[in-house]
């Protein structure tokens, strides 16, 4: 788990960085979530089931990841959009692997991307006290499905990869 939460918050740290040449603002690639699909997505093949990380395993490693990241980079403010954005995400995609297989991914991504956004638009209205701010989530989740489709190739890509080890069966 420790290792999963320092490699995606790596990530998140690098790509706060690097603006996306995107006209949509504030829009990012969310590649971190790459590792928090992995960590969903992976079966350890032989590995012991007390060894295998849970539902709750991957939870923790995505709120360590937004905790720490929002104390990293210093953008507190920005913590509330990525909490409410990364739980609601995180729910519709661990609502999603009961109905996806390892080869489909992407699609749970896509979805969580949708419901991301969703979320950052509902804490953005709630603390802004501006509903007329909704008007832009057509726009975020057009991006955000975008992104989300990679990011799911990035994790499946990973997970295939592992169970082509030789030791996993």
């Amino acid at each position: 788990m420790a290792a999963l939460s320092a490699a995606a918050l790596i990530i998140f740290i690098i790509e706060a960085q690097i603006p996306l040449p995107a006209p949509v603002p504030g829009a990012k690639l969310g590649l971190s979530n790459s590792v928090t699909l992995f960590a969903l997505f992976c079966d350890y093949g032989k590995t012991r089931k007390a060894d295998r990380l849970t539902i709750a395993n991957v939870f923790l490693i995505l709120v360590c990841r937004i905790l720490l990241g929002a104390a990293i980079t210093g953008r507190v403010v920005a913590f509330l959009y990525s909490i409410t954005g990364g739980l609601l995400g995180f729910a519709a995609m661990a609502v999603m692997k009961r109905f996806v297989t390892n080869k489909q991914i992407w699609v749970c991504s896509a979805v969580g991307a949708i419901f991301h956004n969703v979320g950052q638009i509902l804490a953005a209205i709630l603390i802004t006290e501006t509903p007329a701010i909704a008007a832009y989530l057509p726009v975020l989740i057009i991006v955000g499905v975008l992104t989300g489709i990679i990011t799911g190739f990035v994790a499946q890509f990973a997970v295939e990869r592992l169970a082509k080890r030789s030791d996993i069966g």
